[in-house]
């Protein structure tokens, strides 16, 4: 836990495409921090210069108790710099929302749990979940890159849900291909579903770096949050499967100008109002045990 006290004065633009897009998961692989520990952290960065790109806190269903036991200190009582919540479902989806609701009742308004995430494989499933769905919740469905993608997030449309892709892992298998995540991108923003991306995103740009924090960690080709979150407001532009590939490979901070109208890629370029779109309709967020790291590597690309 090392996030910088200094002033943070980004460009416009990157403040626009980056805000609120960390969901801190420090309970899970790879870092997997105690439950203390994690909420200290998430305290500390929301009074830090960098609380612009904080998102909400991941715990499973079975530790919000846990949670709040150890969050009630740091949590204000009337309401001021909430702490939301993304609650990663159980089994049973309406004793998840029972639960939900019953946290929500009790410790309202410091903090809220104002989003769920769960897998989908089905279009039933989708259904059944969101039928359940209380009004302030949204649910974030972890979608397979199947064939049937395409049904599975029209399904996701119909009913006003949100999708999620996993990006990453603690091992070389879990990364799906550039080409997989410019599909998911792609088919997402045709029907106008909003989705977050989790896992394996804890350096803005590509690179070749140990999976896990162990000493004997396996490595490999890790995607970065800016070639997907680029990636997604070029796709929204109607650019080429070649170039977005071209973008999700990119490993050179040089090749990115951020100025407070927009930010460039080579030649390619966009404006503020299209990045204001891309977050608004495309890419909300992505989840990462790791908060420390990617302002690190912002700062040292010198965008922070």
């Amino acid at each position: 836990m090392d996030v910088q006290t200094t002033e943070s004065i980004p460009q416009k633009s990157l403040q626009v495409l980056l805000a609120g897009t960390i969901d801190y998961a420090g309970l899970f692989p790879p870092s997997q921090i105690s439950m203390p520990e994690a909420v200290i952290n998430y305290a500390t960065y929301k009074n830090s210069n960098y609380e612009w790109l904080l998102g909400r806190f991941i715990v499973p269903l079975g530790r919000l108790e846990e949670f709040f036991e150890s969050a009630r200190d740091f949590i204000s009582r009337d309401g001021k710099s909430a702490w939301r919540i993304s609650v990663i479902a159980g089994e049973d989806i309406n004793d998840t929302i029972r639960q939900i609701e019953e946290f929500n009742g009790n410790n309202a308004p410091g903090v809220i749990c104002d989003a769920i995430e769960l897998k989908a494989s089905t279009g039933s499933k989708i259904e059944n979940t969101v039928s359940a769905l209380p009004p302030g919740i949204n649910a974030y469905f972890e979608l397979p890159l199947v064939d049937d993608l395409d049904d599975l997030v029209s399904a996701l449309a119909f009913t006003g849900q949100r999708a999620k892709i996993r990006t990453g892992g603690v091992t070389t298998d879990a990364f799906p291909t550039a080409r997989q995540i410019i599909r998911f991108a792609r088919t997402c923003l045709a029907a106008n579903v909003p989705f977050k991306a989790t896992a394996g995103l804890h350096h803005p740009l590509r690179c070749f770096r140990p999976l896990t924090y162990a000493p004997d960690s396996p490595e490999g080709a890790m995607h970065g949050f800016l070639n997907v979150f680029l990636m997604t407001g070029f796709a929204r532009e109607g650019f080429r499967t070649m170039l977005l590939e071209d973008l999700m490979e990119e490993e050179y901070e040089e090749a990115f100008q951020f100025d407070e109208n927009g930010v460039t890629w080579h030649e390619h370029r966009l404006s503020q109002a299209q990045l204001e779109r891309t977050r608004t309709n495309g890419i909300i967020s992505f989840g990462s045990c790791s908060f420390d790291e990617p302002i690190a590597d912002l700062r040292q690309f010198g965008l922070l």
